[in-house]
């Protein structure tokens, strides 16, 4: 099904949902998640692999209830400032945190993927994530009797992919960087994809992943929707974009002017510093 941009997020997305936005330094949804501001949709679980300048804004807007990760920051720059202030302060709400490492969010969103509720993995072990997180638990190899770690599966309400190209049918087509694109669309309920264009036909490109319809909840047609990340064969990252929001999240005040002049959202509610 093709729909808008905001008929699509208005659909799929609700208030309370775990919502995965996932691409690995390419493709990045941002104009999905810049939608889901602009609807004031809240108390989101948001879930990523490596929640970057993205998952600022929606956390500085008051998306977000809680996070799910492995790695988070603007990438080359430094910190996420919105990110840390919901942290070390409540601004705009209260954020919870769930850790884990690269690996282990990858297995969890392959579980998901699979039907199964857990994958098994080495990579936790004696670290000191096992007995913190309700989502890692200690389990021993029932052939080997080797103690290794479960992590329980991911299945989001929604995931939200940007892509290349779709055709009229709604199958999706992206190439480059994939990062967990395919596993988080496979694991969710529900799946919006935004691309920069619709076209006839999918022409074979090196390297493809295909997403047939028959997973695919939605498309939406976003020309430019990754900036100021990048969509291989279309635009390059704008690296000069990543740098400039450094400045602009660091304080509340020029954070809600970029909120209401660039989104058109409403500033959300707290004190100042």
């Amino acid at each position: 099904m093709i729909v808008p941009l905001d008929e699509g997020v208005r659909t799929l997305v609700r208030d309370g949902d775990t919502v995965a936005l996932e691409g690995f330094t390419h493709l990045i949804p941002i104009a999905a998640g810049h939608e889901i501001i602009r609807q004031r949709i809240r108390g989101l679980t948001l879930v990523r692999m490596t929640p970057d300048i993205l998952y600022d804004q929606m956390i500085g807007a008051g998306c977000a209830r809680r996070l799910v990760f492995s790695w988070g920051g603007n990438p080359g720059v430094g910190s996420l400032h919105r990110f840390r202030d919901a942290i070390q302060n409540g601004w705009p709400a209260p954020l919870e945190i769930e850790e884990h490492s690269h690996a282990g969010m990858a297995n969890r969103y392959v579980a998901g993927a699979s039907g199964v509720p857990f994958a098994v993995l080495r990579g936790y072990t004696g670290t000191d994530l096992v007995g913190q997180t309700d989502a890692i638990k200690p389990i021993t190899c029932p052939f080997s009797g080797e103690e290794l770690t479960a992590v329980s599966a991911l299945t989001p309400d929604v995931t939200v992919i940007h892509a290349q190209r779709a055709d009229r049918a709604g199958n999706v087509q992206l190439w480059g960087i994939t990062g967990v694109q395919k596993e988080a669309v496979l694991a969710a309920r529900r799946t919006l994809v935004t691309v920069e264009e619709v076209v006839d036909t999918l022409d074979p490109v090196p390297g493809q992943v295909v997403l047939p319809a028959r997973v695919v909840t939605a498309v939406a047609a976003a020309p430019g929707g990754a900036r100021p990340s990048y969509a291989h064969g279309y635009y390059d990252r704008d690296n000069d974009a990543y740098r400039q929001w450094d400045a602009v999240a660091r304080d509340r005040a020029s954070f809600q002017r970029w909120l209401d002049e660039e989104i058109g959202a409403a500033v959300p509610s707290g004190g100042e510093r």
